[in-house]
């Protein structure tokens, strides 16, 4: 099965966006004209803690936005209740683009799980894909489990008292990630959901978990100080910036390896389509500066750019297919 929509955009942008760059290094003046303008500052509320991949994404990226948008971006922490807290800051705000937030693939399974009817994708405005980031597993330098054969023999010699420690409930991207290596190895873990990468990285360097999920930009500063070690990537391919470590392919386990991390901008219901793709193409404009690209590159996210339009679609298609990812972890009620 495989829900990876975004390969046609990824080809394209990679192809525009690095030639941009090598040319110019900065967003293209002509399409700042026809830019978003904002009539005040902008809040981007976001349902992590500062620290964490998404709030990395959106404060880099404010380095190149806010020059073009003539006005501040005010990012707003607003982490707990799976999402919830953030969900229901945007969806209240009015639709004139001052409030926008930041969604990954959690904020899809958990309309499906935990905040199933509390939410649904009709609530929001689904207004940019900007990232794909596919996970790793890790663990201390000084774990006795050095690889995912380690890893998957160690859980079946403990009956499922291994701790995995990654983002969200049970449900959520990571989680099921980590729920398609239980399948693909006849095993079981312990999932332990924190809100906040720092608060994963805490956790395993203290020793309250045993293993954890993340991406590599919040993580690449322990990998540099070799305190962490990887032990798969949930990908295609081995990413860039750790080329020593192997897909979950390469070490045995056939999983979906389309199953990646997406980010993406959404505001409340209702916005005007063209304040949408204003926004959108602001915000893919200021995506080619040097500052975010350099960004960008040296942590393996893939830059994605899908307007309101074909978001939408994407975002109602993904949706089915995490269905069908959760049924198959029996996790849907």
């Amino acid at each position: 099965m495989s829900f990876n929509l975004l390969k046609p955009a990824r080809a394209f942008v990679a192809t525009v966006s690095f030639a941009v760059v090598a040319s110019l290094g900065l967003p293209s003046p002509v399409a700042a004209e026809t830019a978003w303008k904002p009539s005040g500052p902008v809040n981007v509320v976001m349902h992590t803690k500062p620290g964490g991949t998404a709030d990395i994404f959106i404060r880099t990226l404010a380095q190149s936005l806010e020059p073009m948008i003539g006005q501040p971006i005010v990012v707003v922490n607003a982490p707990g209740a799976g999402g919830a807290t953030q969900m229901a800051h945007v969806r209240q705000a009015k639709p004139d683009g001052l409030t926008i937030g930041i969604n990954t693939m959690t904020h899809f399974t958990s309309m499906l799980t935990n905040l199933k009817g509390t939410f649904s994708v009709d609530d929001f405005s689904w207004i940019a894909s900007t990232q794909e980031d596919p996970i790793i597993y890790f663990v201390r330098a000084d774990s006795d489990i050095k690889s995912l054969p380690d890893l998957v023999e160690k859980a079946k010699a403990s009956s499922g008292t291994v701790n995995i420690g990654g983002f969200g409930p049970v449900g959520s991207m990571q989680h099921l990630g980590t729920a398609m290596l239980e399948s693909a190895a006849g095993v079981k873990f312990n999932w332990v959901g924190f809100d906040s990468t720092p608060d994963i990285m805490t956790a395993l360097l203290g020793g309250h978990v045993d293993v954890g999920v993340s991406n590599l930009g919040p993580t690449a500063p322990f990998f540099e100080s070799k305190r962490i070690i990887g032990l798969g990537v949930l990908g295609e391919k081995r990413l860039d910036g750790l080329p020593d470590v192997p897909t979950f392919g390469e070490a045995g386990y056939e999983v979906d390896t389309s199953w990646v991390q997406v980010r993406g901008v959404f505001g409340p219901k209702d916005m005007p389509l063209e304040l949408q793709q204003q926004i959108a193409d602001t915000i893919h404009e200021a995506m080619k500066a040097k500052t975010y690209q350099d960004y960008a590159r040296s942590t393996g996210v893939i830059d994605s750019t899908l307007g309101p339009k074909e978001y939408d679609a994407f975002v109602r298609d993904v949706s089915k297919i995490a269905s069908k990812q959760l049924e198959a972890a029996r996790l849907l009620q």
